[in-house]
């Protein structure tokens, strides 16, 4: 499948008669516009003639589907991978910033805090998948003439899925109700009593131990239990070990971020698109079962779209969300001398940058590493490692990076059962 763009930029219908198009670029009246989907530009002018092209949007907090679609053909189809370490990087910086006022400016004043957050803030984690939701969309209305939006979105019941029976009023009396803060609620809920030694250290003292770090799973009551004082001091310095049956419960962080989502998500696309709808998760399920496709991201964006019988070649562009731009500049462990090194790279080795698409060996691949003598990490974006240590003179620099990489794939749906993915395809 070619995408074809006329002379104004406009997106027209696609081709798949490779050998015109061959013959356009072969006469100059045509130039390439995109490599990976390839795309290309008419330098001449033409009818603007187009299909009803509907896209189907299966929103998440891990992946996104995307299924641009007609009536009896699938035109493109995408599964966007979305960053989910944003956390984590804000974390650090947070400790890297209270540990530099502590050094620097350990007597300063405190100040007020007058910092007013705007009507439909979201948090930078959040906001962010927003955005590359928003993008996704956008760049496939860059190559195809889309004329329609379905976009599915979610709203979990919490409480609900914790306890099935709960109704009415129960709603508003949670399990904390009556406590001053959740530490005073772990405390009465594990008996007053430590979890790990269960009263044989004879330690009063009782503390409340995270399972998962602060920063991984935060203060939630399912992420707190009951230590004393001489099991939680052992735990830390290695010399006692918590019982097995003691983990963390049930994570709620992705469909609580659906909740928050959803309607910022849907709100954005009918300001920039006329024509938007919604629909729901379990819509999706009932046309999937009903043809019997298995479940996909990018199945579920075709259902989505309303023509699930959609004839698709099994191409699929996998694309991947990566950061910008390194702003850390050093590290966070000190080295010899108390001296901190330095965190950012450099920004080009040899003429490359990170994620920079090349070729080796006849493979399309990415950077995922970099050495000052020149030798290269190249891997897929499945993960799969081709060479940890090639040198720069023998790989090929086809795209420079972008912030959403692309790689093309092929899988063979069959009527039931997991989709067949097929290895790259070398050139």
């Amino acid at each position: 499948m070619v995408y074809v763009l006329n002379i104004s930029g406009q997106p027209l219908m696609p081709t798949e008669n490779c050998a015109k198009v061959r013959i356009l670029l072969r006469r100059g009246k045509a130039r390439v516009v995109k490599r990976c989907p390839f795309t290309i530009q008419l330098l001449y002018k033409t009818a603007d003639y187009t299909q009803e092209v509907t896209l189907g949007v299966d929103s998440g907090s891990k992946h996104i589907g995307l299924s641009a679609t007609t009536e009896d053909k699938v035109l493109f189809e995408s599964d966007v991978e979305l960053r989910n370490g944003i956390v984590d990087l804000l974390a650090d910086r947070r400790q890297n910033r209270r540990a530099r006022r502590s050094r620097k400016n350990r007597y300063r004043k405190p100040r007020f805090d007058n910092r007013r957050r705007k009507d439909g803030w979201l948090a930078p984690s959040v906001q962010n998948k927003v955005d590359t939701h928003l993008t996704a969309v956008r760049r496939v209305h860059e190559i195809l003439p889309v004329s329609r939006i379905i976009a599915e979105v979610a709203s979990f019941d919490i409480q609900k899925i914790r306890n099935p029976a709960i109704r009415g009023t129960e709603y508003q009396q949670g399990e904390q109700m009556g406590f001053w803060n959740v530490r005073e609620y772990v405390l009465f809920r594990d008996g007053h009593e430590c979890q790990c030694c269960h009263g044989k250290s004879k330690d009063r003292i009782l503390n409340v131990h995270h399972i998962e770090s602060r920063k991984t799973g935060g203060d939630a009551p399912n992420n707190l239990i009951t230590l004393c004082e001489t099991c939680h001091t052992g735990y830390h310095r290695g010399t006692v070990r918590l019982p097995k049956t003691i983990h963390r419960g049930m994570s709620f962080r992705d469909a609580t971020f659906m909740g928050i989502m959803r309607w910022a998500f849907y709100d954005k696309l009918k300001e920039i698109y006329p024509d938007v709808h919604l629909t729901y998760g379990y819509i999706t399920k009932n046309t999937r079962v009903r043809h019997g496709l298995p479940k996909d991201h990018c199945i579920d964006a075709r259902c989505i779209s309303g023509h699930p019988d959609a004839v698709s070649d099994g191409t699929v562009y996998f694309q991947k969300k990566v950061r910008c731009h390194n702003r850390q500049i050093h590290k966070v462990n000190f080295i010899r001398g108390g001296k901190r090194r330095r965190n950012q790279a450099p920004y080009e080795v040899m003429g490359f940058r990170l994620f920079d698409k090349v070729q080796w060996k006849g493979c399309e691949c990415f950077i995922f590493g970099r050495r000052s003598t020149g030798r290269m990490d190249l891997r897929l974006l499945n993960g799969t490692k081709l060479n940890p240590s090639v040198g720069y003179k023998n790989i090929c620099l086809l795209e420079m990076r972008k912030n959403m990489l692309i790689e093309k794939r092929r899988k063979a749906v069959p009527p039931t059962g997991k989709p067949v993915v097929f290895p790259a395809k070398r050139l």
